[in-house]
């Protein structure tokens, strides 16, 4: 008997998934386990098994459709076999078919072709990728010559390098291309990915939603500068993980924000506060997808060490597109990190239905003056605290940051000292 396959719904909160890429086409044999298609959420990509083997009989949505969670995708069964019970409302298994097989011969026409440039694989064709062709060309470099490394098998710009007698290339004047006036008017239209226009949609209802206030204080970082460069020096004798300058932040914030319940909160539907026992901390991640926030759920009870594990972890999989669906939503506070990028300072905007989100910044040399007017270089930090001025006024904001600076500048290894047993 046919059996249909369900678009599968992952976490609570996700109602429907957009199918990416078919595995298998009508009439394919498949065995359970085989990938079937690829699917995202707005958080992350999945592949969905075969359950069981059999034959795919139909298929009921195209690529880049929205499919509604726990409708039949595509139906396996054996050859023959009645699939139109299976079929979703509006949707025939025959059309089904006819759609899945007029996409393929679409594809099939439409579909670059490699142009062989030199012989060398079993039908005398070696593909070389479009700049390697140019760089050949300007070396005058047979690429039957030339031994491939690129992904199956093709030459790349290295191989053409390594094929010539004179490796290096000079440049010049002559070989400046000139452009025509049509040609620096050039561009190309694409549509946005699935996720940046959930992202797009979320800043968007951010902004519109809420009356956003961001707030800047700098802190010396003197101390967690320090403390840092000690526990890496004596990671190994303590039995630590690497830590970094934004796990000691997240264990700051997350003890900081416990005095400071407004902004360890969600505002729901405009009218209602939830407050949280626990710290669950948003941490913004940058993935070849776009924006993501993973939540680090009790944050507040979290050793430096179990923070600097959970949330590397979380950002992985975050990046790999692995990620539970679970761990991207439930935040109370989001803190978002681009020091690493030079940034001084910057406006975060809050992930909904937060009330607050903390901006971290690049570290900075500045000066001071000491007890007898000498000039004192130290390193410092500017934090730049974006709130809901809808859930809080600017003093308790400001009250906070006061707060987390004093605790930051104060941080010492003494405060860590009953985690590691000394």
């Amino acid at each position: 008997m046919a059996n249909g396959i369900l678009m599968p719904k992952q976490g609570i909160t996700v109602e429907s998934c957009i199918l990416t890429k078919w595995q298998v086409k009508v009439g394919d044999k498949v065995k359970k386990g085989d990938i079937l298609f690829s699917y995202e959420t707005d958080k992350s990509v999945f592949d969905q098994e075969a359950e069981f083997d059999g034959e795919v009989l139909a298929v009921f949505c195209e690529e880049g459709d929205e499919v509604p969670v726990l409708t039949n995708v595509c139906a396996i069964g054996n050859a023959g076999e009645d699939v139109s019970s299976l079929a979703p409302s509006g949707v025939s298994a025959p059309v089904a078919e006819e759609i899945k097989e007029e996409k393929t011969e679409k594809v099939s026409e439409s579909a670059p072709v490699c142009t062989a440039t030199a012989s060398g694989n079993a039908d005398g064709v070696i593909f070389a990728s479009p700049r390697a062709k140019n760089l050949a060309e300007k070396l005058g470099v047979d690429l039957s010559t030339a031994t491939p490394t690129g992904p199956d098998g093709r030459i790349i710009e290295r191989d053409v390098r390594s094929a010539s007698v004179n490796p290096s290339v000079k440049f010049n004047k002559a070989d400046k291309k000139e452009y025509s006036a049509e040609e620096l008017k050039a561009f190309k239209d694409e549509k946005m990915p699935n996720i940046r226009k959930v992202i797009s949609k979320s800043m968007m209802a951010s902004l519109s939603s809420m009356a956003q206030l961001t707030m800047n204080i700098s802190f010396d970082c003197s101390n967690i500068t320090s403390l840092r460069a000690y526990l890496k020096a004596n990671a190994e004798k303590l039995g630590l993980p690497s830590i970094t300058i934004n796990n000691i932040i997240v264990y700051a914030v997350a003890r900081v924000l416990k005095n400071h319940k407004d902004l360890n909160a969600n505002l729901v539907n405009g009218d209602t506060m939830r407050y949280f026992e626990h710290v669950n901390m948003g941490i913004a991640t940058d993935t070849p997808r776009g924006l993501l926030v993973p939540t680090l759920f009790g944050a507040d009870v979290m050793t430096l060490s179990d923070i600097a594990i959970k949330s590397k972890k979380l950002s992985a999989d975050a990046v790999a597109g692995n990620i539970n669906p679970e761990l991207l939503s439930g935040g109370s506070f989001t803190i978002s990190n681009v020091g690493t990028m030079g940034v001084e300072s910057f406006t975060p905007v809050i992930n909904p239905p937060q009330t607050g989100i903390l901006g971290v910044n690049t570290l900075e040399t500045r000066v001071k003056l000491g007890k007898n007017g000498e000039v004192i270089p130290y390193t410092a930090m500017n934090l730049s605290l974006t709130f809901d001025h809808r859930a809080l006024d600017g003093a308790p904001a400001g009250k906070f940051l006061k707060e987390l600076k004093e605790y930051l500048e104060n941080f010492s290894f003494n405060m860590l000292a009953e985690e590691y047993g000394l």
